[in-house]
């Protein structure tokens, strides 16, 4: 597929407003590169709130070498997850969420979708309070009108949907890379000449890696809405790589830079990251603040828009109410106005909230995205009629139930491997802290859902070949 023939959409510009919701997108609305998903998902990770994640593996105990290793590995298995959900976009054509109705049904899927609005808005959150505070030192204006400025942008951004957020972050993606480089470059090179003895236990080294695999998994419900807009032919391979090495490559990076601050100056960096990031480079301090700004931008254009295409995947059965701009802009105005509401009143607790937010994040989505890997990949095989995504009584029900309660008990399973602030369960304890509940919660979910839907496909046919032979038959 040449790339020349797949850029369509470049005829209506960047700044044309998206008219689709959460409807399908018909071939002739298919526009746009492969190579867009690559600079789109290293702008979402190249940013100041991944940095405050990766000095997080230094404040739980790693020293500088297993922080590196514990973060390369970590968002190389979490890509995994996430570039995999990235191919479903050109296949199917409807956003990352909608796909839950085939297997949770059309009302079922409301409780994955509640969890998903949540982290959206939550990373929204956090990304603002670090975008208010470069925007409070670059504009000599408080943190609260920094966390406003910050988000009144956003929101207008997503009025406009989805290419422009394509187009900002092809910018985003170059300036990003050149200021975080120049970080990781001045950090490596300034290490102190003896640093601190550290006893590391493994227990800590896993819960460093499953923090990090939960960055990259926080991303699997965003994925289809950036890549559902490629031509139907796009090859599965190089959507998964472009995403995969977009995303993994990214974090790393600057997660890294994150663990070597972490190592030189932990309080000021975790209290105002961006100003510290800044202070590196006095000379060109305001630089650095505005991409860190605009940055904050990236995600959060990203963060906004998801949550009204989920929002609206709970609440418009059709699809039809979405579509067009008029619902956009209401449901990321009110979006909006909550997230910076809430932004401004724990911008003191920024550290904590983050580390606690990510974890507790990863045991929800578990069931999920295995879940809905292994329908669209061992199930369904990635053939379905979307037509059936928007039938309340279409073929996928409006509950079902098999699905929601393996989902309920694999984070009843997850409990005794988990290692949280809020909740550290009795096997972690004995581990040393080592947090497995990911790895546990996958492969039963995904055993589990398989097991249950491989067998009610195997009715379903039985069933449709017997009535078209005539015959009425109850199968239990």
């Amino acid at each position: 597929m040449s790339e020349a023939g797949t850029d369509r959409g470049a005829r209506s510009g960047a700044f044309a407003v998206e008219q689709h919701g959460i409807d399908y997108i018909p071939p002739e609305d298919r526009h746009g590169r492969p190579l867009r998903l690559l600079t789109l998902w290293f702008a979402g990770n190249v940013q100041i709130t991944t940095l405050a994640t990766g000095a997080l593996a230094v404040v739980l105990g790693l020293n500088i070498g297993w922080a590196i290793a514990a973060i390369v590995i970590g968002n190389l298995v979490g890509g995994l997850y996430m570039a995999t959900h990235s191919i479903q976009g050109p296949r199917l054509g409807v956003p990352q969420m909608i796909q839950s109705r085939a297997q949770f049904g059309m009302y079922g899927a409301i409780l994955p979708l509640v969890i998903v609005v949540v982290m959206y808005m939550g990373f929204f959150v956090l990304s603002a309070v670090l975008g208010g505070q470069a925007l409070a030192s670059l504009l000599h204006v408080t943190v609260a009108e920094g966390i406003i400025i910050s988000s009144a942008v956003v929101l207008v951004g997503t009025w406009f949907g989805h290419d422009l957020i394509h187009a900002y972050n092809r910018v985003m993606s170059v300036l990003s890379l050149i200021i975080f480089g120049a970080s990781l470059i001045y950090l490596a090179s300034h290490l102190p000449a003896h640093l601190p003895a550290s006893s590391v236990n493994y227990g800590s080294v896993l819960l460093v890696i499953s923090i990090v695999v939960s960055w990259q998994l926080t991303w699997a419900p965003y994925v289809s809405d950036y890549s559902r807009y490629l031509p139907v032919d796009t090859p599965s391979p190089v959507t998964f790589w472009y995403t995969y090495i977009g995303s993994a490559l990214g974090a790393s990076l600057v997660m890294i830079s994150g663990a070597l601050a972490a190592i030189t100056a932990y309080g000021p960096m975790t209290s105002d990251a961006p100003a510290y990031l800044a202070g590196l480079f006095p000379s060109v301090r305001w630089l650095f603040l505005l991409i860190i700004a605009g940055g904050v931008i990236s995600i959060n254009l990203e963060n906004l828009y998801g949550a009204f295409l989920t929002f609206f995947t709970g609440v418009s059965a059709s699809g039809k109410s979405s579509q067009g701009a008029r619902g956009r802009i209401l449901t990321t105005t009110i979006l909006a106005a909550a997230g910076t509401v809430v932004a401004i009143s724990m911008s003191s607790n920024f550290s904590t909230n983050l580390t606690n937010f990510i974890v507790f994040l990863l045991y929800l989505l578990i069931p999920w995205t295995a879940i809905n890997l292994t329908d669209f990949y061992l199930v369904h095989h990635g053939h379905y009629d979307v037509r059936e995504f928007f039938k309340v009584d279409g073929r996928w029900g409006r509950a079902n139930w098999p699905a929601l309660i393996i989902f309920a008990l694999t984070v009843v399973l997850e409990l005794p491997f988990m290692d949280s602030t809020i909740y550290v369960g009795f096997i972690a304890k004995k581990m040393q802290g080592a947090d497995l509940a990911w790895i546990i919660g996958f492969v039963f979910a995904a055993i589990a859902y398989y097991l249950v839907a491989t067998r009610g496909r195997q009715r379903t046919k039985v069933r449709e070949e017997l009535e078209s032979l005539g015959v009425t038959t109850r199968l239990r």
